[in-house]
């Protein structure tokens, strides 16, 4: 029985467990995957022999070690690991789980302790994303009792900014891969009109309404209608491909892309428009932040489907309604590259010893 230390955080709207990369590494002897997977319990609904939550927001790892590249502070690697299926998804970033990256890298001592707050440059390595990330230091010392709030979540945590820096085409190369602002996508089930956007991380925008909803609905709503996840599901799947992640749609990863059903906000609402974002096959209880980033990109281009949605011209500041409530992103520069930005809260949840049985055989 080998004994793995991490640390159990809160971030944003996830839960994620956070290794240091050479421990998690030098412990990993049947290879990085087998052990997560074992670790987490997976393949299991449950995941009842592990540390994993049993949902896609709480089946999350985090590994972390202090930059090789002169421009960043914390190279940070994210895994979502698979739930009934044994599969760790390398490919996208989490951006919930990246508030965790500048509080612990501040309490292991990586950067520079600033008096107030303390900047921390991030460069995740799924992506190649950089992230700049402030964390508040209040007399060089790290703040662990937060009082900040963010909707999904009950309690408050330690607000992080963070900003990522020019993320247009990390993962395909591309804002829009098919060169369009605007798709007309073919499925089994029909056609349907779609944005395939690649900012923060690939994402299909599709306008509720073509599905008969209005983009208002509760995930219970979502989640409960069998028919409709599979139609959505054949939709990103077919947005794999012509997105380049996926050669088949059959072989599209079921973290990337991720889907967003938008609709018009309600009269009176504070928001510019509803969203649900479906996160491996499921309605994300809040919004995945790093989709927010794709859509906040996308509703200030009238080309989009979410562009006619939105009160145009759009500021600085656009707040989209999710399941949990508002969430609202800013945009800005880093040394003259365009930055998209949220407010999270963080907050460090246990120090651990997870204990790896002796039943994985080594890698190779």
């Amino acid at each position: 029985m080998r004994e793995i230390p991490a640390t159990w955080m809160r971030g944003g709207t996830s839960k994620c467990w956070v290794f240091e990369d050479d421990v998690l590494r030098s412990a990993s002897v049947a290879g990085v995957d087998a052990t997560l997977l074992r670790l987490f319990g997976s393949p299991d609904a449950r995941q009842v022999d592990g540390i994993g939550g049993g949902t896609s927001t709480t089946s999350k790892a985090v590994i972390l070690s202090p930059s090789s590249s002169s421009d960043a502070d914390v190279d940070y690697t994210f895994a979502q690991v698979g739930i009934d299926e044994a599969k760790v998804d390398w490919g996208s970033n989490c951006g919930n789980c990246s508030a965790v990256v500048g509080p612990y890298a501040v309490r292991r001592g990586w950067v520079p302790v600033e008096d107030g707050t303390t900047t921390v440059t991030v460069r995740n390595t799924n992506t190649g994303q950089l992230i700049v990330q402030q964390v508040p230091t209040p007399g060089r010392v790290l703040q662990e009792s937060g009082t900040a709030w963010i909707p999904g979540v009950p309690f408050p945590g330690v607000p992080v900014r963070m900003g990522f820096v020019d993320p247009a085409g990390r993962t395909t190369g591309q804002l829009h891969p098919t060169g369009k602002a605007a798709d007309e996508l073919v499925t089994a089930e029909g056609t349907v009109r779609v944005t395939l956007i690649d900012a923060g991380a690939p994402v299909v925008i599709l306008d509720a309404r073509q599905m008969g909803l209005t983009g208002a609905e509760s995930p219970v709503a979502i989640d409960g209608d069998h028919a409709l996840l599979t139609r959505l599901d054949n939709i990103r799947r077919a947005a794999a491909v012509a997105m380049g992640l996926a050669v088949t749609p059959e072989t599209a990863e079921r973290a990337i892309p991720k889907l967003a059903l938008v609709g018009p906000a309600r009269p009176g609402d504070e928001a510019a428009f509803e969203v649900r974002m479906l996160s491996m096959g499921r309605v994300h209880p809040a919004l995945a932040i790093t989709g927010s980033v794709a859509l906040t990109l996308a509703a200030r281009d009238l080309a989009t489907v979410l562009g006619p949605l939105v009160p145009q011209p759009v500021g600085e500041e656009l707040t989209m309604r999710t399941p949990a409530g508002t969430l609202t992103t800013w945009t800005g520069d880093h040394g003259g590259l365009p930055v998209v930005g949220a407010v999270r809260t963080s907050r460090r949840l246990a120090e651990s010893s997870l204990l790896l049985p002796d039943d994985l055989p080594h890698a190779g």
